[in-house]
């Protein structure tokens, strides 16, 4: 089933198959609405995630106002990463751009918590519908806490219908 581009909507592009499997559990939570979401193709790296953001992305965005999405990258230590990605996203649709990622690399997460990426991603998606930010405080991805505070007030209210 396809989003209803229409309708409130979340598009999700990972940067990597380790974000994806993140993405992926995230998604089979069942208090996520499935039909609101919708994981695009792997970037193959963060900077070629904001290529796909800026090439492909923008002009839909300006479309459909109802689009949300949401650059899942790994942030390698690097504490600019945020600001450089923040500079391709243009001011008319800032709104509805989001950027997430863990400090290093999922795998460094999967190894520090001991879970799966899907597992991660599950937890995730828990904590997001019970408004309990456990897993979201964990060190590697407490940098997120200011981007998915501005993210939940947008995408909440029809990701987590319930």
């Amino acid at each position: 089933m396809s989003i209803n581009k229409n309708k409130p909507h979340l598009l999700i592009l990972p940067e990597d198959d380790a974000n994806r499997q993140i993405v992926n559990g995230f998604i089979q939570n069942l208090n996520v609405n499935n039909l609101a979401i919708q994981i695009l193709p792997i970037a193959d790296g963060w900077k070629k995630a904001v290529d796909k953001f800026t090439n492909d992305h923008i002009k839909a965005m300006r479309q459909y106002p109802q689009r949300n999405i949401l650059l899942i990258i790994d942030f390698d230590e690097c504490e600019d990463r945020l600001n450089f990605v923040e500079n391709y996203i243009p001011d008319d649709i800032k709104n509805r751009v989001f950027v997430l990622g863990v400090q290093s690399n999922p795998e460094s997460l999967k190894r520090d918590i001991q879970k799966n990426l899907e597992t991660i991603g599950e937890s995730l998606a828990t904590d997001c519908a019970e408004n309990n930010h456990k897993l979201w405080e964990h060190r590697l991805i407490i940098h997120n806490k200011t981007e998915l505070e501005r993210m939940i007030l947008s995408v909440k209210p029809f990701l987590f219908p319930n």
